[in-house]
């Protein structure tokens, strides 16, 4: 068949030519390309199975099948595919999810923003944090303490909160008002013979050390996840909260809990301020509120926060602050629906039947030359890789032993997140024990090859 120079059919050729040049150039890359889901199940482009053990970006935690949220979208763009919430005006679907929302809700929040991203929601609280102090009279406080190695996003001034060298080098960031305080990882940075209840009181200390560095009057929220899931799933060491929450009051500092990986059940409870007995002037969450089916997060705010925002924006004639998306009518069907099926399927159940299994699991696998640390709440946890596990030496960071790993497990079907030399797990939440299994059998053998490939290099011995 001859095909004319510059004709459709030519151009559509020559497209599909490139795009097939772009995948061979991506796959010989490393690059993979999903094509299905099954359940914890994702399938890539050349037919491949893979158990996906971190549930996406820790977040599709009713799997990848779920057909109930994707009716709910298809009925919502039918009735309403779109409106805003600015004016006066607004829709249902917000409303019920608003409430929904609330009534699950740990005590003392009072009221929801809605917008499309946890960054969002983040970025919001510290416009809100900004403009409360304002409104109470107290403008000079205006800065934000995090946490080494925390994330909390990746707008401007979300990663300016978080404590992630690599994203912020080059942009010139962080902004000069964030400060950040310890990483409470108590198996990397507890001194010998130190306990997790003195560590963490260390960790007290030093953040109140910084306060008062920078002047109480200045320092104007601390923003933690329960645990810190981008730091590598971080789990706090006992008695952490119960001593910096005290310190925040003193100073009157509020205090943001970051729930947007822990949220919706991935600690054994709803939230993991419950698990953890936090307070919160905020709580941001996202990911599983609408298990990623939809981009859609949410701020909930305390009713003093509320009262004060109300009451400036009443001085100055409006309240300026939202998106266009914020509170989108499809993305609120979906997160409304997925709170549906938590509650149907009684997921925290679940999770808190399947959690011992996993944790137990990764526990035993510190006996393996490459582990050094294992530890977690219900479905998240983190495994520290270690040279010299009796002196916590770490390996060195360029030769990347945690993507080596990670690697290696993909190989076996396993997709897991190498954070460093920490690997995550936050399977779906949907998991079962059986499931559990495969994916510690299939760890277990990534740790192996990993170990292989070391030990043939030499480095394993060194």
């Amino acid at each position: 068949m001859n095909v004319i120079a510059n004709s459709p059919q030519a151009r559509d050729i020559a497209s599909l030519v490139h795009q097939q040049s772009n995948l061979k150039a991506y796959r010989e890359q490393g690059g993979v390309l999903m094509a299905k889901g099954d359940g914890v199940y994702v399938t890539d482009s050349d037919g491949k199975r893979y158990l996906e053990a971190m549930a996406g970006l820790w977040c599709a935690s009713l799997g990848f099948s779920e057909k109930r949220l994707a009716e709910a979208a298809y009925k919502q763009m039918l009735d309403l595919p779109y409106y805003h919430t600015f004016f006066d005006k607004g829709h249902l679907p917000s409303v019920d999810l608003a409430e929904k929302l609330l009534s699950v809700a740990p005590a003392g929040m009072s009221k929801v923003l809605f917008q499309c991203s946890g960054s969002e929601a983040n970025d919001a609280a510290i416009k809100l944090i900004w403009y409360y102090h304002n409104a109470i009279g107290k403008p000079e406080k205006k800065k934000i303490i995090g946490r080494e190695r925390g994330y909390h996003g990746n707008t401007v001034a979300s990663v300016s909160v978080s404590g992630q060298p690599h994203m912020v080098a080059d942009f010139d960031l962080p902004l000069p008002m964030f400060k950040h305080t310890n990483n409470p990882n108590y198996y990397r940075f507890h001194e010998d013979g130190e306990t997790e209840e003195q560590f963490a009181q260390r960790m007290a200390d030093d953040l109140e050390k910084l306060i008062l560095a920078e002047g109480p009057e200045t320092v104007a929220a601390f923003f933690a996840e329960p645990v810190q899931g981008g730091g590598g799933a971080i789990t706090p060491p006992d008695t952490y909260f119960d001593r910096i929450q005290p310190i925040l009051k003193k100073y009157d500092i509020l205090f943001v809990a970051d729930e947007v990986i822990c949220g919706f059940g991935r600690t054994g409870n709803m939230w993991g301020t419950q698990t953890y007995g936090l307070q919160p002037d905020m709580i941001s969450c996202a990911k599983q509120l609408s298990a990623s089916y939809q981009p859609i997060s949410a701020l909930m705010i305390s009713q003093k926060i509320y009262d004060a925002l109300i009451d400036q924006s009443g001085k100055l004639g409006s309240f300026g602050h939202g998106f266009t998306y914020g509170g989108h009518p499809v993305a609120c069907a979906v997160a409304l629906e997925t709170l549906k099926i938590y509650e149907e399927r009684d997921i925290i159940s679940h999770v808190r039947r399947v959690s011992p299994v996993m944790l137990k699991g990764l526990d035993a696998c510190e006996d393996h030359p490459l582990v050094g640390d294992a530890r977690g709440v219900g479905l998240i946890a983190g495994v520290e890789l270690m040279q010299d596990k009796a002196s916590r030496t770490p390996f060195p960071a360029g030769l990347k032993v945690g993507t080596l790993v990670q690697d290696k497990c993909l190989e076996h079907g396993l997709i897991v997140r190498a954070i460093g030399d920490r690997i995550a797990f936050t399977p779906p939440l949907i998991i079962t024990e059986e499931q559990v299994g495969e994916m510690l059998t299939a760890f277990r053998a990534g740790l192996d090859a990993a170990w292989k490939e070391l030990d043939a290099t030499g480095i394993a011995a060194q």
